[in-house]
Order: C-alpha cells, then sequence, then structure tokens
C-alpha cells in the first residue's frame, strides 16, 4: 500500500510538471511576470501520508496534519526555494483488541482460553524540516496561473513515536504485577537530527492585480538514517524497567528472541497470544547483560508524500511610469443630444413581518451591473428618495445596524411620465431591536459614553454598544432566552434589567423600548443594594443576594482603584446590642461572598450600623407597621473616599 501510494504521488508530482512545461514550450510569447524578479511567500496546510520502512509486524503509522511556509526568490524562471515544515503523524497498533491468550488453569491443570484487553500508549511523531534549494516556475500567458518546481535538502529534527501496548487479564495466572503483558513496544525518535530531501510541486491562482493566490500541491520528503531512541519513559512509568535504568531498549515484539529487553514477557512454556509461541523461557526475557557493548538501534527510512493548499503573495515591483507626450486635442464638432428625461424613486424601509418602518436605515442603488451610483438615509419615517434618476435596471439594497435587508428591484419599463417610483425593502432579521436610553438613576439626564452590555443568562450571548449625547443605544436581541442588561463606565454603579424574550411577540413587536439608570458612585454616598435579604436572625448569603452582589463586584472591576464599605442596618426590633452584632455578622458575609469573587481584600470593608441609622420614626417604643419596619433593614454600599483610607 505504501509503495503504490508513493508512486501516485511521484507520477502526480512529475506528470503535472511535464504537461506545463510542454504547454510552455509551445506558447508563442513568455509570460509578463516571467520576465521579472521577485520574492514570493506562501503558507499552506494539508495532510501527510507516511511510508515509512521498517520491519514492525504490529506497529505502523497514522497519517497526520501538515504545516509549513515557503519562501522564494526568482530571477526571471529559475530561482530558489527555503522551506519550513511541521508534520504530526501518530504510531498505533494492528494487534485485535481483545486478545486471546492460552494459558493452564492452576486448580484444573487445564489448557484454557483467556481473553486480554490490549490497550495503548503513545506519543505522537513530530517532524521539523528546514530545506533550502533551486526552483523553477512556468507562468501562463495570462499571469493568472503559476506552477511550481522545487527540490531541496535540509535537516529534519524527529521526535516522539514512542507506543507501548499490553494486554491485561486479572484472571490469567501468571507473575507479573497486575496481570498485564507486554506485547509489542518501540523507543520512537529523540529529537533526532537526519538529512532529508524534499521534492514539492505547487501550482498557484493569483487574484486580480497578480499579488495575491490561492495555491495547492504534493510533495515527497526522505530522511536518511534516523536512529531510534535511547529513552524509554512509557517502559520506566509502567514499572518495566527501573526509574535509574540506562534505558536504552529499542523494540520488542511478542514472539522475538532479538528484541534487546531487559524485561519479563507474559508466559511460560507453549504460552500463545495472538498466535505467537514461546517454547522456552529463554526466549522470553533477553538480559542486558549479554549486550552491554552493543547498539542496536536500526537506522530506520522515513519517507512520506503528503498534499495541501494555502495562501501565496508575490511582492511585485510597481511597473515605471512611462512618459506622457501631450498633444493639442483636436476640436470636435458634436451633435446636440435630445435632453433625456430623469426621475425619483422613493423608497421606504419597513419590517417584513410587522410592517414597522425602519428610520436611519443605509440605502444603496445599484445599477444593473452592481455598482453603487447614489446612497442615502431614511429620515424619521423610514423613507428617503433618489432624484435625477435615467430609466433603467436598478437594484435597491439596505442595511440597518450590520444587517441587510431584503433588496429591490426597479425595471426599466417602470419609468414612466410624471410619475415617482415607490419601493420598499424590507428587514426580515428575527431578532428584535432593542431602542434604549441610558440616565442618571431619579433623574433624565442622560448618561454619555456608558457601555451597555446585553448578556444571555446562560452565556451564550453577548454584545456591547456606547450610548450617544443623549444617552441613546441601539442592540439587537434574539427571540429566545433570558437576557441582563446593565451599563459600565468609571464612576458609575449601574442597575441591571432582567429581560424575557418570551414576553415579546416578533410577529407584533420589532422594538423594545428600555430604559436604564446608573448612579454616580461619589465618595461617601451611600447606594442601596437591592434583594440583599436574609432569614430571620441569620446572617448566610442567599441565592437572591448574590445576583445585587455580583453587580458590585463588577463595579470594583470596572473601577480598579477605588475602595469600597458595605453597610449592614437593621430595624429597631431586639436589643440593640443584638442588632449591632447581627449587622455587622450580614456586612462581614457580604464583604466574604465580593472577596470570593476576586476582589482584593484590602478594597472592600464590612461595617454593621445596628439600628443606629433608621430612615424613619421607627424607634424604640413607636409602632409601626411591617412594611415600615423593612424600609430600615438594608444593605449598602459607598465609595470610601481618599481621606478616610
Amino acid at each position: 500500500m505504501k509503495t503504490t501510494l508513493k508512486k501516485i504521488a511521484m507520477i502526480l508530482l512529475f506528470g503535472m510538471l511535464f504537461q506545463t512545461a510542454n504547454a510552455q514550450v509551445t506558447a508563442a510569447t513568455d509570460a509578463v511576470i516571467n520576465k521579472k524578479s521577485y520574492w514570493q511567500l506562501s503558507s499552506r496546510l494539508g495532510y501527510d501520508f507516511p511510508m515509512f520502512k521498517e520491519d514492525f509486524k504490529y506497529i505502523d503509522y497514522k497519517g497526520g496534519l501538515m504545516g509549513g511556509l515557503s519562501v522564494n526568490k526568482y530571477w526571471n524562471r529559475w530561482g530558489f526555494q527555503v522551506d519550513f515544515d511541521y508534520i504530526n503523524n501518530s504510531p498505533y497498533t494492528n494487534i485485535d483488541s481483545p486478545t486471546n491468550l492460552i494459558g493452564v488453569d492452576l486448580n484444573t491443570g487445564r489448557t484454557k482460553l483467556y481473553a486480554l484487553d490490549v490497550t495503548t500508549q503513545k506519543t505522537n511523531l513530530t517532524r521539523m524540516f528546514f530545506g533550502i534549494g533551486p526552483a523553477y516556475k512556468w507562468q501562463s500567458l495570462s499571469n493568472k496561473w503559476t506552477v511550481e518546481l522545487a527540490a531541496m535538502g535540509g535537516i529534519a529534527i524527529i521526535n516522539g513515536g514512542e507506543i507501548l501496548v499490553e494486554g491485561a487479564n486479572a484472571n490469567y495466572p501468571g507473575p507479573f504485577p497486575n496481570k498485564k503483558h507486554l506485547l509489542t513496544y518501540h523507543s520512537g525518535f529523540d529529537n533526532e537530527k537526519a538529512l532529508t530531501f524534499k521534492a514539492q510541486a505547487r501550482a498557484t491562482y493569483w487574484f486580480k492585480g497578480d499579488k495575491w493566490g490561492v495555491n495547492g500541491g504534493l510533495y515527497y520528503m526522505n530522511h536518511f538514517g534516523v536512529n531510534e531512541s535511547q529513552k524509554n519513559p512509557l517502559l520506566i512509568s509502567n514499572g518495566y524497567i527501573p526509574n535509574n535504568s540506562a534505558g536504552n531498549i529499542y523494540f520488542y515484539q511478542l514472539g522475538s528472541g532479538t528484541s534487546r529487553v531487559d524485561i519479563d514477557v507474559p508466559g511460560g512454556p507453549t504460552t500463545v497470544v495472538s498466535g505467537f509461541d514461546y517454547s522456552s523461557d529463554s526466549e522470553q526475557s533477553i538480559q542486558r547483560e549479554n549486550y552491554q557493548d552493543q547498539d542496536e538501534r536500526q537506522k530506520i527510512k522515513l519517507a512520506s508524500v503528503g498534499i495541501f493548499a494555502g495562501v501565496s503573495y508575490r511582492f511585485l515591483n510597481a511597473p515605471k511610469a512611462k512618459k506622457i507626450v501631450e498633444e493639442k486635442p483636436i476640436p470636435v464638432v458634436e451633435k446636440a443630444k435630445p435632453v433625456e428625461k430623469k426621475y425619483c424613486v422613493q423608497v421606504t424601509a419597513k419590517d417584513k413581518f410587522t410592517g414597522e418602518i425602519i428610520p436611519n436605515t443605509d440605502v444603496a442603488l445599484k445599477n444593473d451591473k452592481g455598482e453603487i451610483i447614489s446612497t442615502a438615509r431614511t429620515d424619521g419615517f423610514g423613507i428617503t428618495k433618489f432624484c435625477d434618476i435615467v430609466p433603467g435596471n436598478y437594484k435597491i439594497s439596505g442595511v440597518y445596524e450590520d444587517v441587510a435587508l431584503e433588496e429591490a428591484a426597479i425595471d426599466k419599463s417602470e419609468f414612466k411620465d410624471d410619475l415617482t417610483i415607490k419601493k420598499e425593502i424590507l428587514y426580515a432579521n428575527r431578532d428584535f431591536i432593542i431602542k434604549g436610553k441610558a440616565v442618571e438613576c431619579n433623574t433624565s439626564t442622560p448618561i454619555e459614553g456608558l457601555s451597555v452590555v446585553l448578556e444571555k443568562d446562560d452565556k451564550s450571548y453577548k454584545q456591547t454598544n456606547l450610548t450617544d449625547a443623549k444617552g441613546s443605544f441601539i442592540m439587537r436581541m434574539p427571540v429566545l432566552g433570558v437576557y441582563s442588561l446593565f451599563g459600565r463606565k468609571s464612576g458609575y454603579f449601574s442597575q441591571v434589567e432582567k429581560i424575557d424574550a418570551s414576553n415579546y411577540n416578533r410577529d407584533k413587536t420589532l422594538f423594545v423600548k428600555l430604559e436604564i439608570c446608573a448612579e454616580k458612585a461619589d465618595c461617601g454616598k451611600g447606594l442601596g443594594l437591592k434583594n440583599i435579604l436574609f432569614d430571620l436572625n441569620k446572617f448566610e448569603i442567599k441565592d437572591i443576594a448574590k445576583v445585587e452582589l455580583n453587580r458590585l463586584v463588577q463595579f470594583m472591576q470596572d473601577n480598579p482603584t477605588i475602595k469600597v464599605e458595605v453597610g449592614s442596618h437593621t430595624d429597631c426590633r431586639a436589643s440593640t446590642k443584638y442588632n449591632q452584632t447581627l449587622s455587622q455578622n450580614r456586612a462581614n458575609a457580604s464583604v466574604a461572598y465580593v472577596v470570593s469573587q476576586g476582589i482584593d481584600k484590602s478594597r472592600i470593608t464590612g461595617k454593621g450600623y445596628g439600628e443606629s441609622k433608621l430612615l424613619n420614626e421607627c424607634g424604640d417604643g413607636v409602632k409601626c407597621t411591617e412594611d415600615q419596619h423593612s424600609i430600615n433593614r438594608r444593605t449598602e454600599m459607598k465609595v470610601i473616599c481618599p481621606e478616610n483610607k
């Protein structure tokens, strides 16, 4: 199979070059770019097919991804090429799983068939090639196609490829730890440096301007004299040889008496594993002391073929400007042309599903060649108009918030006397459009430059936008999901608005109008934290409180230089001492949660105020309702002024 792949690759490689060369020889003139000297940079990504010549019966190698860069310098047809390639292959075993093993039952003394579960441990085989060599190219007369041939020599660094295959059956009556049996092993390669030859053919199609192109091709690569690794990390980590062993175990194959392995392998006389027969103990264990002065590594012949595609760029010099000789024009008397009547086209942008008008939509009028001849933007009524248009075939396109609208077409026959042509372009996207405004809380003052964030609760969707001078912003929201809407700006503490898209019907509504607010976090000013609620006489943080505390975490992340105090307040019920202790514990719990979310402990403090700062008259001895008492049970945050650090 490997020989066939190699032959096919070589036939394709040189056959393509021969056909191109033959076509070029018969051409009457040379291509223009063939006469130019230039540099060229090419990238590639492809797939590598290994054709390694080794005598491993139970180990082979899979194809894998490759990537590389080429730099070429050409003088007319001839030049040179410098290559870098990175190739990743993987070893594998063809031993079936499970594998049958024959042994002697210690209870009955009879031969019994055991099934081994085969497991494989391995490291990928990587190759890095650096090479240089001559290159030759053919250029089509149209300058659109180039075919290149390069032959390079260089160095490859080859690493990995170690593989260890074991079989295990807990009931098998063997003397080995954990009932594991080594089936086959190869040490792979340890940053081995090998002389390497590479042949490559590449075809490139150049786009307009002749600088950028896409390429595709194939290659053949051969590494000479690649030594096996002398290290055995998998054997050591699996306990086959001691950690302080000198290693030097290159290859083991079940049933082989020549493998240099200082370990025991499974079974006694007449043991059979997957068809391998052992007739004596001497074939099961090869002792290293018999080979102290020998190096049994093989120089394995590694070769591969591959296919690839990529992008190329040519550094072409701009053509020299030719001197233009001015000639006096000969006056030509032209006949007066009849005045061509011109018309107006009115365009309305609408939503396809609700019929709502779409203001501020960018509209383009194109001729029958697709060229834009005029642009405009719809007004507050979703309408714009193009005038001085001569009869012809046109198309009208539009874009609203980066979403293209469905086009409308105008036929030449629609241009009639004293008639303004009216057309509609339709917004067909199923997303809602949030038209929002950001203001300072409890005021109508807009906030400019606030970064508004719309984020789905499962984090699968996120969009941001900045408010303008009027505090306005526009965002798209998918029709499914629950979202949080909040703002970020230095010195501001934003409220969080929850939006459930299922509360809106896209067939009836396109625009969702919302308002969010943010408070200026001036130092010393207390800002209320909503829903920081605790069970009676307790101070554990509940899930509903974590949502609001996360908002405080976000504020401190957006303002990394400030310090914050979290204050906890109670109503007047219970003793003053008890309320003071309870509020301090609740403040400490809030601080602990914020610190657990990554905020430095030095930036946040907690203080319990107990009943010392009531917001109403509900003090000791005053009869109040539960709602009046609840006003005093609150948690606040405030920025610590610099002088109070």
